[in-house]
């Protein structure tokens, strides 16, 4: 039969885990930047053009196809890779050519980096090509932001919205 001192021991062991824990829960301090940054995080998913244009297909060849596939064009699954850009204050920060996913590569391609600036005002210029142009961008944002210590600003990727999207 356990006696006092059994229940006691357990009393002491239970308070002393539950003070660590509450100690440990709010000390030390962690902070994942220097009280004098920002963050700038680029993140997106964009499909881009496929490689080849649709090519309409002739009655005969409608004709050819099983009832159930039949459709009046035909498009190549693979797209575009993608080519973007960040740059702030001039300075270029990334640079990538950006695979589109899937088996096929007929998925959208996707980024996501962070990036630690010293709080204040920047400039920020995001670019992105996903079309077959050798030179030159498809899509150029630009972006002054005014960035308080420990902020962080979000740089996303909305073809339908005109390009990139700063928040």
């Amino acid at each position: 039969m356990p006696s006092i001192m059994h229940y006691a021991g357990q009393a002491v062991f239970f308070v002393a885990a539950a003070a660590l824990t509450g100690y440990f829960s709010a000390s030390p301090t962690y902070r994942q930047m220097a009280p004098e940054m920002a963050q700038v995080k680029l993140s997106f998913s964009h499909g881009a053009k496929r490689t080849k244009e649709c090519r309409k297909l002739t009655s005969k060849e409608i004709a050819a196809l099983p009832p159930g596939e039949r459709r009046p064009n035909t498009c190549e699954r693979e797209r575009r890779v993608v080519h973007v850009q960040l740059l702030i204050d001039d300075e270029l920060l990334y640079e990538a050519d950006l695979q589109p996913s899937g088996l096929s590569r007929d998925g959208p391609a996707r980024t996501y980096q962070k990036f630690k600036v010293p709080a204040g005002t920047h400039k920020i210029v995001a670019r992105l090509r996903d079309s077959a142009r050798e030179e030159g961008y498809d899509y150029v944002s630009e972006h002054t932001a005014e960035l308080a210590p420990w902020q962080s600003l979000a740089v996303d990727f909305k073809a339908d919205a005109g390009g990139f999207v700063f928040q």
